[in-house]
């Protein structure tokens, strides 16, 4: 069947398989008295959520199905799931307790599962890490068919080589996690409008103490309001912060409908002119200054789920999120640069968010660094593509490197270039995998999983 990831780019044909029929046969095999081969190459899959290939493969295997809360301990924040579980339904069993994620992506439909493989970050990096850091153990069924636990004291080259590892490892069938407690399902959100780039980076270690900060950044605007910004930051509200209304249920959320794209639009729909005028009109909505208010988790954290099937605004074609992180000591001078050469290019984003990391995690693939990190989307054309083979160069020399979860085109010699760690994580691999199982499209791409052993 055709599949692909988030980005509706690339689309290829793969055998989509449940993780129960998997089990089945990979035990098959194992009990063939064959000699070890390289198989047809695996990988696992929950809500496609990755922007491009990394959960493409011959064989996709969908966690979806694999989806029970294990054991949740309401008293003390800790949490055991299947990896099949997906966040939007954890959410709502949690926050009514009192608990929420202690590092959340800016999407609710995605899986526990995925998480760990992204080890993704949130608004809260620079002080409370990636999710990786708050995994108290997980179940790994690894490519030569053993199930072990991994832990930071169990198989721990194994546990942090999953954390972050793009599926690569094996499949994840179980994660127990804490959780962070919480007063309200509310945060209180200051929303800062400054000038430019320099600016929003002095807001941003100006606000190093804030829990969590975001910025949306305008990538069409030039000269002296080159990257200019809108920056969010936030604290889970308090009870006595409340209106008289929110109060009366500070755990719970009134639903709120949501709309959906209902179809691919039109390639000339995105246009420097569009993008122009969206991000003027975006910049404005928000008034000179500081603007103050109390704002549902929703809306914080995921304000795109308010659009069903967003990802349809860039047409048939699909797109591509590019997403880097410079270290701290270059971001001041190369993000500039890389503005500049996003804004001379007309190839601007509607979605462009900056955020400040803090101390490297310790997932040998994760992505986060202590530094700056852009996240933008383009459509999938060859202007753009000629553009980040650009920025890949830059982001190259500064010592950065490009988040695997969003790519599906970088070359593998910044691959190896940006991951210093890359060849522990082959050799953490190999042990676990001797047939080369577990592998996708990106995997091979890059060289990760292919002429490398």
């Amino acid at each position: 069947m055709k599949l692909n990831g988030w980005g509706n780019f690339p689309i290829v044909d793969s055998k989509l398989t449940s993780l129960s029929s998997f089990l089945k046969e990979l035990s098959k095999k194992s009990d063939e008295k064959t000699e070890t081969r390289e198989q047809a190459k695996a990988i696992p899959r929950g809500m496609g959520r990755s922007y491009g290939d990394s959960s493409l493969s011959d064989t996709v295997v969908s966690t979806l199905q694999h989806n029970c809360i294990l054991d949740f301990d309401s008293n003390n924040g800790v949490v055991t799931v299947e990896s099949g579980v997906v966040l939007s339904e954890l959410l709502e069993i949690i926050i009514p307790k009192g608990w929420f994620m202690p590092a959340t992506p800016g999407t609710r439909y995605v899986t526990i599962g995925g998480m760990v493989a992204s080890d993704v970050h949130g608004k809260n990096h620079h002080c409370d890490g990636s999710f990786g850091r708050h995994i108290k153990q997980l179940t790994l069924l690894t490519g030569d068919g053993e199930k072990l636990l991994c832990s930071s004291t169990d198989n721990s080259e194994l546990f942090y080589a999953t954390i972050g590892g793009m599926g690569l490892t094996g499949i994840i069938l179980e994660i127990t996690f804490s959780l962070l407690a919480i007063d309200t399902a509310y945060i209180r959100q200051e929303s800062i409008r400054v000038k430019n780039i320099h600016e929003a980076m002095e807001v941003f270690e100006a606000s190093e103490d804030w829990t969590y900060s975001v910025a949306w950044i305008d990538c069409i605007a030039k000269g002296d309001s080159l990257g200019r910004s809108i920056i969010m930051r936030g604290e889970h509200a308090a009870t006595s912060e409340l209106d008289i209304q929110q109060s009366k249920k500070p755990l719970q959320l009134t639903p709120k409908k949501k709309r959906s794209v209902p179809f691919n639009f039109p390639s000339f729909a995105l246009n420097p002119i569009s993008i122009k005028l969206f991000n003027n009109l975006y910049y404005r909505k928000v008034p000179a200054g500081t603007t103050k208010e109390i704002i549902d988790y929703n809306t914080f954290f995921y304000p795109l789920d308010a659009l069903l099937n967003w990802n349809r605004i860039y047409g048939k074609a699909g797109f591509v999120q590019y997403q880097f992180v410079l270290p701290k000591e270059t971001s001041k001078e190369v993000m500039p640069e890389i503005l500049k050469h996003i804004a001379d290019a007309g190839s601007g984003s509607f979605l462009a968010v900056l955020k400040l990391f803090g101390k490297e995690d310790k997932g040998l693939l994760s992505f986060p660094r202590e530094g700056y990190t852009l996240a933008l989307d383009f459509p999938a054309t060859s202007a753009t593509f000629t553009l980040l083979n650009k920025l890949d160069e830059i982001v190259h020399q500064a010592e950065g490197r490009i988040y695997l979860t969003k790519d599906s085109r970088l070359q593998a010699r910044w691959m190896k270039s940006g991951y210093e760690h890359l060849s522990t994580f082959q050799k953490v691999r190999q042990q676990n995998d001797k047939n080369n199982l577990f592998r996708s499209l990106q995997s091979d791409r890059l060289q990760i999983t292919s002429n490398n052993e």
